[in-house]
């Protein structure tokens, strides 16, 4: 497939959603902007978030990880699948009974305004270390199969993929969102799927002969209980999983924002439930697709691709579907699921950052009609930039695979967030609402730490994903310490 090809694709595809954007973005209000009116059905929120969810990371990075951690992902997957139910029976109870904008109002009313800060300023890290992680994935790729042959360089493309994205979110906004996620998951899912049936096919194997075969084995290991000290143990990933999930969706402005549509407590958390089973089955076909691309790509010889001089496996799916002759359907397959996969991430990231920034930061609400609408289309603007800047550095930083990489920052960044949450919903107590910043920047420096200690020194422990709760606990001690004895919240 030629660089103008994939360039037609990418046009006309993008024109589908300024379509959408048209449609849903006529009445150009904070209300549809930031909430939808909460009017969005719930099954439709939940199919866009599996999208969501999912992002350029899924697309390209676990099938690339299959190789190095065979099916080891899956074990953090399960404990996704708890993490949602926690969402959705502990954190979404709460966040419907105050009517919240942004979830981390909650912290000024539980707490005071420098929680309420600092909760949104982790969350601001987070995201836009996320979606930047997410954005640059795919922006590697196309600028590896698309704009490299067009002389165009890596920070045009950035910028040009932050515009396209800034243009069909600057009127909708989250209402937008709602809808371009439930086509943009539609394609994602055509895509993993079609691949699949299109490498089997040339490998002269049914999808069971596949399952079956010798070659599947040597990648198809589920579950790690070796030893604990291992990164991958099943319980470490497990837990780690399972507190990810709570964080970069319950504790998450971008993915709360959408189930904030639903009408009620009861779609919001029917959402939530049927998505979370939806996502651990696909997530478990991009693992089977990431083992056939290995095998396809042995057998025929297909080297991995090289970037800045190094091996990169983010890049095998693209150059299989791009480069090794299996056909034009692939290749527009693919290029539609990493495209979907690029905005369905991102669209929602810039809108939930706009959001919080406005609602957490700024206080729009309390600013008139008129003025909300300038501060939030300036500030939808500021954060466009925020993400071409972070993205670009990433190329001259990155050295890890970038799901590795995401998980381990959620750690870091996460924590604060969770620690906050579970002491205000878990406990009566009051804190000295000026010392809160000072406990969460103490947990991340002590998990900064403890995450860069040679596992020698550790008896060969290495840590992994436990990091997020671990962070979280530090900073629910650290609540602890700076409580007010006097004074107790109701529960």
């Amino acid at each position: 497939m030629s660089a103008i090809q994939i360039l037609l694709l990418i046009g006309g595809y993008f024109l589908v959603l300024l379509l959408i954007s048209y449609i849903t973005g006529k009445n150009d209000s904070n209300t549809d902007f930031f909430k939808a009116g909460q009017k969005s059905p719930w099954y439709l929120v939940a199919f866009g978030m599996v999208g969501a969810s999912l992002s350029g990371v899924t697309f390209i990075s676990v099938p690339g990880w299959v190789e190095a951690s065979e099916f080891s992902y899956m074990q953090v997957v399960l404990g996704y699948l708890v993490g949602y139910f926690v969402v959705a029976f502990v954190l979404l109870p709460v966040y419907y009974r105050l009517n919240l904008t942004s979830i981390y109002e909650y912290l000024l009313e539980r707490f005071g305004h420098v929680s309420h800060k600092t909760g949104a300023f982790f969350f601001f890290v987070s995201r836009v270390l996320g979606a930047a992680f997410r954005l640059y994935l795919v922006a590697i790729v196309l600028q590896q199969f698309v704009f490299d042959d067009l002389g165009v360089p890596f920070e045009i493309t950035v910028v040009i993929s932050i515009a396209l994205i800034w243009i069909y979110t600057n009127r909708g906004g989250i209402k937008t969102i709602v809808w371009t996620d439930t086509l943009q998951t539609t394609f994602m899912i055509a895509a993993v799927i079609l691949s699949i049936i299109l490498i089997n096919s040339e490998l002269d194997w049914s999808f069971g002969e596949f399952l079956e075969s010798d070659e599947l084995k040597n990648y198809n290991k589920f579950f790690f209980t070796d030893t604990l000290l291992a990164k991958n143990h099943f319980i470490k990933s497990f837990l780690g999983g399972m507190f990810i999930t709570i964080c970069m969706t319950g504790l998450d402005q971008d993915m709360m924002q959408k189930n904030l549509t639903c009408k009620n407590l009861k779609d919001a958390q029917k959402n939530m439930v049927s998505f979370s089973f939806v996502l651990v089955a696909v997530t478990f076909l991009f693992m089977l697709l990431g083992a056939l691309l290995f095998i396809y790509s042995k057998q025929n010889g297909i080297a991995i691709p090289l970037m800045d001089g190094a091996p990169k496996t983010d890049l095998l799916f693209p150059e299989v579907a791009l480069n090794s002759g299996l056909g034009l359907t692939l290749s527009i397959t693919f290029m539609l699921g990493l495209i979907a996969a690029a905005y369905s991430s991102a669209d929602s990231a810039l809108t939930s950052l706009t959001t919080s920034f406005c609602v957490d930061f700024l206080n729009i609400e309390q600013k008139s009609e008129i003025e909300q609408k300038k501060i939030r289309k300036k500030t939808h603007i500021a954060m466009s930039l925020a993400l071409i800047l972070v993205i670009i550095s990433f190329k001259y930083i990155l050295s890890r695979n970038v799901i590795d990489s995401l998980l381990i920052v959620a750690g870091y960044t996460y924590g604060p967030l969770l620690g906050l949450f579970a002491f205000g919903i878990f406990t009566k107590h009051k804190i000295k609402d000026k010392y809160v910043w000072i406990v969460a920047i103490l947990s991340v420096v002590m998990i900064a730490i403890i995450g860069n200690i040679d596992a020698k020194f550790l008896g060969g422990y290495a840590v992994g994903y436990e990091l997020l709760p671990l962070n979280g606990l530090l900073t629910f001690i650290g609540l602890w310490l700076i409580r007010d004895r006097k004074q107790k919240a109701p529960l």
